[in-house]
């Protein structure tokens, strides 16, 4: 019978081993594989869906650039509409304001004016003048009804 050495039966348990250790890297690399194909085919996928969603978004960025671009003329024009409406309002302002002041001040003197002497007329005066100063109609009511009692 033939004996078998201990370095035999080491060779042995390494050659086993090794056959081990290349059958777990084996399904590991297997493993690896599946994941790398799933990977690539949901990139792919993504891919597929990213480049209508891309051309959608570079469609609405360009609308949204054209209505931005319509929005700043028109805050251009209501600016310089403005700027117009002030300019008017200054410039009427100052042809029209100094003389209507002054009519409606006029006007406002002279309603009083008649209006005082159409009161002065329909009424007695309301103040006397008795040796430099003045008495009011009231006092002088009291000292009109003082004289009679006396």
């Amino acid at each position: 019978m033939h004996t078998v050495s201990g370095g035999e039966v080491a060779g042995i348990l390494v050659a086993v081993f090794w056959a081990i250790l290349v059958s777990f890297l084996a399904v590991a690399l297997a493993r690896l594989a599946q994941t790398l194909k799933a990977t690539t085919k949901l990139v792919a996928d993504v891919t597929d869906q990213a480049v209508p969603l891309l051309a959608d978004a570079s469609t609405a960025v360009r609308s949204a650039q054209t209505q931005i671009d319509r929005v700043d003329a028109i805050a251009s024009d209501v600016q310089e509409v403005t700027s117009n409406a002030s300019a008017l309002s200054t410039t009427v302002a100052s042809t029209f304001g100094g003389p209507l002041v002054k009519v409606a001040a006029f006007g406002y003197g002279v309603r009083r004016a008649i209006g005082r002497r159409e009161s002065d007329s329909a009424k007695e005066p309301r103040r006397t003048v008795i040796v430099g100063r003045t008495v009011s109609s009231a006092r002088r009511g009291k000292r009109n009804t003082r004289d009679k009692k006396d």
